[in-house]
């Protein structure tokens, strides 16, 4: 069955919008870009995905946000990698390392073997970095304040859990499961369960029920239907959100993570052009 083009999408009636989720996006980032670039007036998400989070994100417009809910309660299925052996507060990469503990003497049995508790419906705690609300107010803005507050557990159901390759101190995995889960959480859990500690360092939401990534579409093709506007051809051209913002979603440790990256690269770039330049003859 092929692909429907989005210019065959009625958005205004309503339709079920699969979306590409670009790294370091909030959902509510994504949403906004779309109902602005479409002109939809009535619009949301069905199931938040975090802002180090990339994948599928299903938007329903006009008619179709009735179906929100439903799509919500489907399964879910992710892929994506485990760090062993360092923790942060937030269970993936939006905060700094806060411990670090051995995992070199963890063999390939042990952390398979690890998978087996977390299979079926388990209880889990979601993170304080968190849209789960506690007291009125999201549990990431107390977070973020350097503030505590207690979170409680809930049932959730782990379908399918699988680890697709082992190279420590990185351990990528498969998972299916329902409504609710919070693979940072698992993150977290997974490591105290081999007692070295983990977090989460990526992560792709591939499926929600019968949706797939496969199908969905990225932002630069739905910002490419983005209707003219009256003045347009006057108006100086609108500075784009960058692919990566962290600031933007609170990552001081991503955005820390990129800036030490991308000086490396420049560093390791000035070496080759030095050595290039010893090397070339007069």
């Amino acid at each position: 069955m092929s692909k429907k083009s989005l210019a065959d999408f009625d958005f205004e009636t309503g339709e079920v919008l699969l979306v590409d989720k670009p790294l370091t996006w909030t959902s509510f980032d994504v949403v906004r870009k779309v109902k602005n670039a479409l002109r939809i007036k009535k619009i949301g998400h069905a199931g938040t995905l975090d802002p180090l989070a990339t994948g599928l994100l299903i938007l329903c417009t006009g008619k179709k946000t009735k179906e929100i809910d439903l799509i919500q309660a489907q399964e879910k299925e992710y892929t994506g990698t485990f760090r062993l052996g360092e923790t942060t507060p937030s269970f993936d990469l939006e905060t700094a390392v806060d411990m670090a503990r051995p995992y070199s003497h963890l063999t390939e049995q042990q952390i398979q073997a690890a998978v087996a508790p977390f299979l079926g419906l388990i209880q889990q705690t979601p993170p304080l970095f968190s849209a789960v609300k506690i007291d009125g107010k999201r549990a990431y803005e107390i977070a973020r304040q350097g503030l505590e507050a207690e979170i409680k557990s809930k049932t959730v159901e782990i379908k399918a859990f699988e680890l697709t390759r082992i190279a420590l101190p990185e351990v990528d995995f498969r998972i299916v499961c329902s409504k609710g889960t919070y693979v940072r959480s698992l993150a977290r859990d997974f490591g105290l369960g081999l007692g070295c500690g983990a977090h989460l360092t990526r992560l792709v939401r591939t499926r929600i029920g019968e949706y797939r990534v496969e199908d969905a579409f990225t932002l630069e093709s739905i910002q490419a239907l983005r209707p003219p506007r009256p003045g347009d051809e006057q108006r100086p051209a609108r500075a784009e959100r960058p692919g990566t913002a962290p600031n933007r979603a609170g990552l001081q440790y991503f955005a820390a993570l990129q800036a030490d990256a991308l000086a490396v690269q420049a560093r390791q770039a000035a070496e080759e052009a030095g050595a290039k330049a010893e090397n070339d003859p007069e």
